[in-house]
């Protein structure tokens, strides 16, 4: 879902309409509107100062950031997630592909920016140890389960399904195996952030990381559903002294 369709549906929805607009925002690539063009890692933002207040400018296309002036502009292409968490607490909000004619032109105060920063910074899911004795049919949305395979890396494969516990808790559960140990904490967080974006608490689906051959990932897709992740893409290595922003490990300071 684009930003401007996100953004009417905002409009005409609901509480679910605006979890998905800041979900798609913090996924999207945004064009950073720029001092000057970035001397290594670091940039310096351009801050306008406007009569609701000072903001930074975004435009989620080359070709809305072209409407901002005629001559070139120099820009760092970031995640909307990177921007959020970078300018929490500095009191300034982001104008959203402002002066372009978009559907999703807008005005994100300071607050709402504190608020989506918060949302993707939210603890680390709490580890704990159960039992599972019964097994079954997912009962999340169809949308909500195929965010949750989305988040596979290549490679892998996951398992969903409704569960109770020894005790009598019921929830769900997601299996996954395949994934590095590094990179099982930056997947917990992930999963607990399309959680949060879908309007449910962390706990609503347990993480279970098991290994490929493991018997509870059969059982759990035989009972509920399977996923697996895409086939690996060849990687193509960074140059050296890349633009900031397209080094996925080393995402660029704000300065």
């Amino acid at each position: 879902m684009t930003l401007d369709t996100s953004y009417q549906a905002m409009e005409a929805g609901g509480e679910a309409e605006a979890f998905a607009f800041w979900r798609a925002f913090a996924d999207a690539e945004l064009f950073l509107v720029l001092e000057a063009e970035p001397v290594g890692a670091a940039i310096a933002p351009r801050v306008f100062d406007l009569s609701s207040g000072p903001l930074l400018l975004v435009f989620d296309s080359e070709e809305r950031l072209a409407t901002l002036s005629p001559e070139p502009v120099p820009y760092a292409a970031l995640p909307g997630r990177v921007i959020a968490r970078q300018l929490t607490g500095q009191g300034l909000g982001l104008g959203l592909n402002l002066g372009s004619g978009a559907a999703s032109e807008t005005i994100l105060p300071p607050a709402s920016v504190d608020w989506l920063a918060a949302m993707l910074d939210q603890a680390a899911p709490e580890e704990k140890s159960a039992r599972i004795t019964r097994m079954g049919a997912p009962g999340l949305t169809r949308g909500l389960a195929g965010a949750l395979a989305g988040l596979l890396p290549p490679g892998s494969l996951a398992a969903l399904a409704a569960v109770e516990y020894e005790g009598g808790a019921r929830g769900h559960a997601l299996a996954v195996a395949g994934l590095e140990p590094a990179r099982e904490e930056g997947f917990a967080r992930a999963v607990t952030e399309v959680l949060a974006f879908s309007g449910l608490d962390a706990a609503a689906v347990d993480l279970i990381f098991v290994a490929p051959d493991a018997p509870l990932l059969r059982r759990m897709a035989e009972a509920g559903q399977g996923f697996a992740g895409p086939e690996a893409p060849p990687r193509s290595p960074v140059a050296p002294g890349a633009a900031p922003g397209m080094d996925r490990d080393k995402p660029p300071k704000l300065r």
